[in-house]
């Protein structure tokens, strides 16, 4: 299972590595506002969303403001802080990304979650530490978890282990919110 996983993730990766800079830019700017769109409809303004940021070729690498920003406006962000036994932990940010107390997942609104892909029953492949399925367990059934991914990351079969845990929707260019409830 785990080679099988590792042998997804290194396909999927590379196909984002790959991707012009120039589409990568045009798709984060689709995939803001469709996660926008969703968010204004789903989540009280004020409300807390777990959000992460984006790194390398993820999806919103290239937004300015970045992601955790540009939800600020609106929401309370907590942002992830990965601990030594790869657990996370939360920190609530301000409006220019600085931690300004502890927050707790358990207490989010919405958690946006990175993915390298999601299959069409909401299993969502990460980058293998484990650190969001645990964190993720912590989550109330009826709060959203919406993973954002490029263009076709979403619908391929994902292997699944029994710690794995759904998401409820996605984001992509392409398609904006899919929910998977």
């Amino acid at each position: 299972m785990q080679e099988s996983k590792q042998n997804a993730r290194r396909a999927l990766l590379a196909a984002r590595t790959a991707m012009p800079g120039a589409a990568r830019a045009a798709a984060d700017v689709a995939t803001w506002k469709a996660l926008r769109d969703f968010l204004i409809e789903a989540v009280d303004e004020g409300a807390t969303v777990a959000a992460y940021r984006p790194f390398g070729a993820e999806p919103g690498c290239t937004l300015e403001p970045e992601l955790p920003e540009r939800l600020a406006v609106v929401y309370r962000v907590m942002l992830p802080v990965l601990l030594p036994d790869k657990d996370l932990d939360w920190a609530v940010v301000g409006g220019e990304g600085t931690p300004q107390e502890p927050g707790r997942i358990e207490d989010a609104a919405a958690v946006i979650v990175p993915g390298v892909a999601v299959s069409l029953d909401g299993t969502r492949l990460g980058r293998g530490g484990g650190s969001y399925d645990r964190a993720l367990a912590k989550v109330g059934p009826d709060v959203p978890v919406v993973a954002l991914l490029r263009d076709g990351e979403f619908g391929p079969q994902v292997p699944a282990e029994p710690h794995d845990r759904p998401v409820t929707g996605v984001v992509t260019p392409a398609r904006g919110f899919v929910s998977l409830r």
